[in-house]
């Protein structure tokens, strides 16, 4: 997943500190705006995993932290819910001036509560996501506890929320209770996914039914249990982030539409590997994969394995071979199928290779043929499957030439 650091200015010139996640060919297909929840910022594990599947289904993420939050500019004491979806609007427009509207508007918590309100101002939303949110911005005021009372009597007061201290001010509290979320959910003219837990001790999981009741549709509700508020579980993180990136491509009109999808300009692959674990992203000609390595050798097991890739690749060259020589030749071939297992063997036990020494990688390959074949039509094809062109590539002269690129 590649990134861009940038920032936009908020509509008062403030600096809003954002991330943009784009594909790796950094031609996405559309565009969606995230906002995370009250007082976290946008590099929030919730925040991350859906940008992540997103951009895997070509779908840039903008990513932003609030108005005196995180990198950004400006004094959070002086902000409000309102001032939160004005900053929704803020980065809508960036997106809209630099690149393109955006199509998905996705929030967590009071973010998503801010997202149902900012969508429904903006004609280009096809689809928005609200994950763990209150229905009414007014339950925001149930984290600030005994302190409410004293903001109520000195204008204002020091809050605590997760171990950090933040300025609230009555005005915050006021403009919580001024809003009115059934008339700005009833507006939405795009599609809604509501995702809430029940186990959610935080905003109880009456908040989306609040929600759901309020909307038109076309609407859904997915139950992220056993998740918490945080989805603080990097399992129940990325469930949500698969669920949305499925569920937003049906809105965006574009699963249906390959003709869009954008040329491979040569044959380049490209693998990326972030510091935490061996998880890596692959983009290859305009498709997203992934691969990754067993718990014991230090990944997750998320994905295949390298040499699983290179197996699965073996195998669909040697398929769709078989295929087209017996297309070719009219044969009754109805499907090919092929099993691979690979180990390391030592070089002396292979009775047909030159070298001796060290040990060697020794494939083992399975063909099963269905069909009204001939013994001899088995045996020809048969001998194409040692023709495809993986096969001939892994059996002869490799030479990989690796260079470092500069920096940018």
């Amino acid at each position: 997943m590649k990134h861009e650091t940038l920032s936009f200015p908020n509509q008062e010139g403030e600096q809003l500190a954002a991330i943009l996640n784009l594909p790796e060919d950094e031609r996405p297909l559309a565009y969606a705006i995230f906002a995370h929840c009250f007082t976290c910022g946008k590099n929030s594990l919730a925040a991350a995993h859906i940008a992540r599947a997103l951009s895997r289904r070509r779908i840039a993420v903008l990513r932003f932290d609030f108005t005196g939050l995180g990198d950004s500019e400006g004094d959070f004491a002086a902000t409000g819910f309102s001032h939160n979806v004005r900053d929704l609007l803020a980065a809508a427009h960036f997106l809209a001036e630099h690149y393109q509207p955006p199509a998905i508007l996705l929030g967590h918590s009071l973010g998503g509560t801010a997202a149902l309100h900012a969508a429904a101002e903006l004609a280009s939303v096809k689809a928005v996501v609200a994950i763990a949110s209150p229905f009414h911005p007014r339950h925001a005021g149930k984290l600030f506890g005994e302190a409410r009372a004293a903001i109520d009597v000195q204008g204002e007061a020091r809050v605590d929320i997760d171990g950090r201290p933040f300025t609230i001010r009555k005005d915050f509290l006021d403009d919580l209770e001024n809003q009115d979320p059934a008339e700005s959910i009833a507006r939405l003219k795009a599609a809604l996914l509501i995702m809430h837990s029940p186990r959610d001790a935080i905003v109880a999981i009456d908040n989306a039914r609040e929600i759901y009741d309020a909307a038109r549709h076309p609407k859904s509700f997915v139950s992220l249990d056993p998740a918490d508020h945080l989805l603080t579980r990097k399992e129940d993180a990325r469930y949500a982030a698969e669920l949305i990136a499925t569920w937003g491509m049906r809105y965006l009109d574009l699963a249906e539409e390959p003709e869009r999808r954008p040329a491979a300009l040569d044959n380049r692959v490209t693998a990326r590997t972030d510091a935490q674990g061996l998880r890596t992203e692959i983009f290859a000609g305009g498709y997203s994969l992934m691969a990754d390595e067993p718990e014991s050798y230090g990944g997750e097991g998320l994905g295949p394995s390298p040499y699983d890739l290179l197996q699965a690749s073996l195998g669909a060259c040697t398929t769709m071979t078989l295929q087209m020589y017996a297309r070719r030749k009219q044969w009754p071939l109805e499907s090919a199928v092929v099993r691979l297992r690979h180990e390391k063997i030592h070089a002396k036990d292979c009775e047909n290779c030159e070298e001796k020494n060290g040990k060697i990688v020794h494939f083992e390959r399975e063909l099963e043929l269905h069909g009204r074949l001939s013994a001899e039509q088995r045996q020809r094809l048969l001998d194409i499957a040692e023709r495809c062109p993986v096969h001939k590539t892994l059996h002869g002269e490799v030479r990989i030439a690796t260079r470092l690129r500069e920096e940018d």
